[in-house]
């Protein structure tokens, strides 16, 4: 059975930074995209980056971009979201998700349509 943790989450004052990952254990899965989601309170589920079973294709939310990295480490089978420049409306809970990718990450990849399996989420707060 495919399972995802995301761990990293935590309280950040503005202007700090954290580091999200998203453990991927189970039957291993090829050419499968990974997904980076938030939800706020109140607030729909929103997409924020993606990534490539290979790395090589990434995309971002236009919320996130220049401030957040995502990036993986197959020998882990682990995807990490670094999080620069924190926002108090980056509070929210994160999720991780992985699928089979269809081509280049783009705007359907931040959709979560594609994505089949999900993680427990972990709780980002941005507060002084």
């Amino acid at each position: 059975q495919v399972q995802l943790v995301e761990s990293g989450g935590g309280l950040v004052q503005p202007g700090g930074s954290l580091m999200l990952s998203c453990e991927v254990s189970g039957p291993t899965l090829l050419y499968h995209a990974t997904g980076w989601f938030r939800q706020a309170p109140g607030k729909e589920r929103e997409g924020i980056s993606a990534i490539s079973s290979t790395g090589s294709s990434t995309f971002y939310a236009d919320s996130v971009k220049g401030r957040f990295t995502i990036s993986r480490d197959g020998a882990k089978n682990t995807v990490y979201l670094q999080m620069t420049s924190l926002k108090p409306e980056d509070t929210a809970v994160y999720f991780c998700a992985t699928g089979p990718e269809s081509g280049a990450m783009g705007p359907y990849s931040l959709l979560g349509y594609e994505y089949h399996y999900w993680g427990q989420g972990t709780q980002v707060t941005v507060s002084s």
